[in-house]
């Protein structure tokens, strides 16, 4: 065993070397944290059950309501735009310093942010037609592919907040919380149009996205500021939970009739602000767990496969499914999730749903990799590969 484990000690501490001393790690490990998160949530509450020939999406939380807290704890979108936020205006600081120019800066953003989907949609494309093609029900093809490109939806706001940064610089988070606010009271409150809630899919990721900015700008340094946001989110979202009618589920419910997530509520952006909170209050202790080689090793892992693992893990999801319905309707993973027997065995599928995301992560990671690349252009490239810590020094070069 010990031989087993002294490489990956060996490893880590290259990896641990490799990491510039001036590194903020703990914005790193906010970042893989909340791709973990989005995965796991995913996992735990996405349910494609065989219905006959058919595929059709269903989920625990809409058997078991009282399951709403696992939202809370994996509904973690806020602090990815959160961490989106400080790093985008810190990078474009750092561009204009060294004379780079504001269209530059954007292509290199949206080359590594966009490069990795070329596979997603061109396997899906391939996917679709071959199921259709071969019989398959036509529920069944949108229910996959639905789920294959949810993730995108995220992209094309992250992208849209991304290109709009240098106006984002100086925008108090408050400014598009009263959007939301006046949105949702126009909806709920009104009865105005349902589509009117749209508006709040830039206004709601905007709040935490400009969080990120005043982070950057050291507004949010103090742990008091981490404290007002965790508990002043926190009770107003209980409030709208408890008061006002909002879904106590931070994501989706097939057959609900508001939810949360799409479009974004004022509930939803009010449990983000918590959650920013509380990711500040994180930061410290996140550095000094990060000191340990092994932690900071699986955080860099993480973060140099962010977008294939997000792009990648509802396929491995799909994958998982497919496959085992060869053996028959198999509990956790085809029957209906209306008992705590669906969230157990749903939790023994979670190794095999990482596995096949593994092997998702082997056979596209080399299309997120060459995206740094061609973001990098024209500077220099080094195509001689050198190892791990290598690839950590690239990554804790990156903005």
């Amino acid at each position: 065993m010990r031989e087993l484990i002294r490489p990956v000690v060996k490893g880590a501490a290259r990896l641990d070397a490799a990491t510039p001393a001036s590194r903020d790690r703990a914005v790193d490990a906010l970042r893989a944290l909340a791709i973990v998160g989005v995965v796991l949530g995913h996992w735990l509450v996405t349910a494609l059950v065989a219905d006959g020939g058919t595929l059709r999406t269903d989920s625990p939380l809409r058997h078991l309501p009282h399951l709403a807290p696992i939202s809370w704890a994996f509904q973690t979108l806020a602090v990815f735009f959160l961490v989106g936020g400080h790093v985008a205006t810190r990078s474009l600081a750092t561009a204009q310093d060294r004379g780079q120019s504001y269209g530059q800066w954007l292509r290199t953003r949206l080359t590594r942010l966009f490069a990795p989907v070329a596979a997603v949609l061109a396997l899906w494309t391939v996917a679709a037609v071959a199921l259709l093609l071969t019989g398959a029900d036509l529920a069944t093809v949108r229910t996959l592919v639905k789920l294959a490109l949810c993730p995108l939806w995220f992209l094309l706001v992250f992208a849209a907040l991304t290109a709009a940064t240098p106006l984002l610089t100086r925008v108090n988070p408050l400014w598009p919380l009263a959007v939301v606010l006046h949105v949702d009271l126009v909806r709920f409150g009104l009865g105005g149009p349902s589509w009117l809630g749209w508006a709040n899919l830039a206004a709601g990721w905007l709040v935490p996205y400009t969080l990120g900015a005043a982070w950057t700008r050291g507004e949010l340094e103090r742990r008091r500021a981490g404290w007002i946001l965790l508990a002043g989110g926190a009770a107003v979202t209980a409030a709208l939970v408890a008061w006002a009618g909002y879904p106590a589920s931070m994501v989706g419910v097939p057959g609900a009739a508001v939810s949360n997530l799409n479009p974004p509520t004022l509930a939803a952006v009010t449990f983000g602000v918590a959650q920013c909170g509380l990711a500040l209050l994180l930061r410290a202790p996140l550095r000094r767990a990060l000191r340990r080689p092994v932690a900071w090793a699986a955080v860099v892992l993480v973060n140099l496969s962010a977008m294939t693992i997000f792009l990648w893990h509802q396929t491995a999801l799909m994958a998982t499914t497919a496959t085992a319905l060869l053996a028959g309707r198999l509990p956790g993973l085809h029957t209906v999730p209306d008992g705590l027997g669906w969230i157990a065995a749903r939790l023994l599928w979670l190794p095999v749903f990482a596995l096949a995301l593994g092997v998702c992560r082997t056979a596209f990671r080399s299309h997120e990799r060459r995206s740094d690349l061609r973001a990098r252009r024209p500077s220099r490239v080094v195509r001689v590969h050198r190892g791990p810590a290598d690839a950590a020094a690239k990554e804790a070069r990156r903005a």
